[in-house]
């Protein structure tokens, strides 16, 4: 009974493992394939190569330039130093026989000819370093002229706004002083009229017009008039 009941059990536990088993399955989310995830790494790798592809250009090119620059100076010390030396033993030449002021002439006219073609090599050389540099100035004055000419207009466009918001505010406060005068006048004639009406013996007002104190208004559509002593147009009684 006892070996009937365990195999009992154990048909029921194994009958229940593959319900468990199915019911993980539907609650984990399905795995991703793995061809999935090397095409996503892939595609991430390629852009990561192509930022630092376009970053190694910027630099090189950054890089380039400089280089070029510093050349170009190098170049322009070396040309430079050669000018420096040839004034010097010209110099030299002339503090050594200054009476004789075809005395540099002369020097080439003993020179043979071998060493003339190397001395004319020498000075187209000097020639077209002085040429490259005359351009290298006139290109500099052109890009200095560029920048000053900007910044001239961006300074004259600076100070045509700041003339226009002088004229707008200036406009604005123009009606207000205009207002302020025009109640500083007022207040001035009115007071000048008070005085005036005083010592013409005024003593009251009716719809803002002083009126003396010997009229009277009896209609107001009328308008005030003057006081007179009544007199009696009634004939006399005879006694």
């Amino acid at each position: 009974m006892e070996f009937e009941a365990r195999l009992s059990d154990g048909a029921a536990s194994e009958e229940s493992l593959p319900r468990t088993s199915s019911r993980a399955r539907l609650s984990r989310p399905a795995p991703r394939p793995k061809r999935d995830i090397v095409q996503l790494t892939t595609i991430e790798i390629r852009n990561k190569i192509v930022e630092l592809e376009e970053g190694l250009k910027n630099v090189d090119d950054e890089g380039n330039e400089w280089k070029t620059r510093y050349e170009a100076q190098i170049e322009l010390n070396k040309h430079l130093a050669k000018q420096i030396l040839n004034l010097r033993q010209k110099m030299a030449k002339v503090h050594g026989n200054p009476s004789d002021r075809l005395s540099s002439i002369r020097v080439y006219e003993r020179m043979p000819l071998n060493s003339l073609n190397q001395l004319l090599k020498q000075l187209e050389k000097e020639k077209r370093s002085l040429e490259y540099q005359v351009k290298e100035y006139e290109l500099r004055l052109e890009q200095a002229s560029k920048a000053f000419h900007k910044t001239n207009d961006e300074r004259r466009a600076y100070l045509a706004e700041i003339s226009q918001l002088t004229i707008s505010q200036a406009s604005k406060k123009q009606p207000m002083d205009s207002l302020a005068k025009m109640k500083e006048n007022l207040l001035k004639r009115t007071g000048g009229l008070t005085i005036w009406y005083k010592l013409k013996g005024v003593e009251n007002c009716e719809r803002g017009r002083w009126i003396p104190a010997n009229w009277r208004t009896s209609d107001i559509k009328k308008g005030p008039f003057k006081k007179t002593a009544r007199t009696s147009h009634l004939p006399k009684l005879n006694p």
